[in-house]
């Protein structure tokens, strides 16, 4: 992980910040994208207060041009682009028949666009040197639907749909390696976004029946797909409370 520069989107808060404090922590430098920029500003501090190295780029990665100047700024700032981990995930869950338009939109032009744009960015500095990794945050929705989240389920199956298509496509021919990383119920944020007061409170009483993971264990997880020699593709952590039933 020595000096590596690893893009990762969503750093303000959850999966993102302590993705990025575990790898700044191994020896990478790492660019933090997200829309809140005083949260990014406060994690570079304490990262660098701790000997790293960390980029702080204001980004919507909902916008292609957005995505694609961070990519050419962490490039020319941190000396490089290794590694991109697409973590940016929304979640307000809702039952298909309230027909919230509006929040289906987001989920999509966030968790899936969102990934699309990430790729199309690096992509191309990956293939020009022959090297590099990118892990795409999909979740154990991926493989189940539970009440209120067909959407988010939908769109969370198509990255992981999208993640193994890349993964044929670019490793074999350019070695770049390619992972999802797909976790179960992670106290974060994440159910923030819930607006649906019956979703939410049905999410809220499962969290309080198991002991949920906790955003360190799928940093630990990514660190992991990371570390592994360049002859080894790790295809997809999948990674599940210990109580977690689906």
């Amino acid at each position: 992980m020595k000096d590596k520069v690893i893009l990762i989107t969503g750093a303000s808060s959850g999966i993102g910040e302590s993705t990025a404090k575990r790898l700044a922590g191994a020896g990478a430098k790492v660019a933090l994208l997200a829309r809140r920029g005083d949260r990014l500003e406060k994690l570079k501090n304490e990262i660098e207060s701790k000997g790293g190295k960390a980029l702080v780029v204001e980004c919507d990665v909902t916008r292609a041009e957005d995505m694609k100047k961070a990519a050419e700024k962490t490039r020319k700032e941190l000396g490089g682009l290794d590694v991109l981990i697409n973590n940016a995930g929304l979640m307000p869950l809702s039952k298909v028949e309230k027909l919230r338009t509006d929040e289906w939109d987001q989920m999509v032009d966030v968790n899936i666009k969102g990934v699309l744009n990430g790729v199309a960015a690096v992509l191309p500095y990956l293939k020009e040197q022959k090297s590099g990794h990118i892990i795409n945050v999909a979740s154990s929705a991926a493989h189940n639907y539970f009440p209120g989240g067909a959407v988010y389920c939908a769109t969370k199956a198509a990255v992981k749909m999208f993640t193994e298509g890349l993964r044929q496509e670019v490793a074999p021919t350019y070695g770049i390696r390619v992972t999802s990383v797909e976790p179960g119920y992670v106290d974060t944020e994440l159910q923030d976004s819930i607006k649906d007061d019956e979703i939410k409170k049905g999410i809220e009483d499962m969290g309080k029946k198991i002991t949920t993971l906790e955003a360190e264990d799928i940093a630990e997880a990514i660190h992991y797909a990371l570390a592994q020699n360049t002859r080894a593709n790790v295809n997809a952590v999948f990674v599940m409370p210990t109580e977690q039933q689906k």
